[in-house]
């Protein structure tokens, strides 16, 4: 993923969580990569219908892939 320095500043926090995300997925730093992890799936859904609301959306395509990754990361730690 390529941020535009320029831009920054009009980028969602869900985006600035991706990027770091997939710093920490390249420096194959499972634990940084598993909570940012958690921190994207937060900065997505905060602000979404009430106790009961269920996620019906399908995550970006670079979303899905980061995630892919933090699970193979995972399974490379476990060996």
């Amino acid at each position: 993923m390529v941020i535009d320095r320029k831009n920054i500043n009009e980028l969602r926090l869900s985006d600035r969580i991706l990027f770091a995300l997939d710093l920490a997925l390249y420096q194959k730093d499972f634990k940084v990569a598993e909570a940012l992890s958690k921190a994207l799936e937060m900065s997505m859904t905060r602000n979404t219908g009430g106790g009961a609301f269920v996620e019906r959306r399908d995550y970006p395509p670079e979303i899905e892939d980061a995630l892919d990754r933090l699970i193979a990361l995972k399974a490379e730690m476990e060996d």
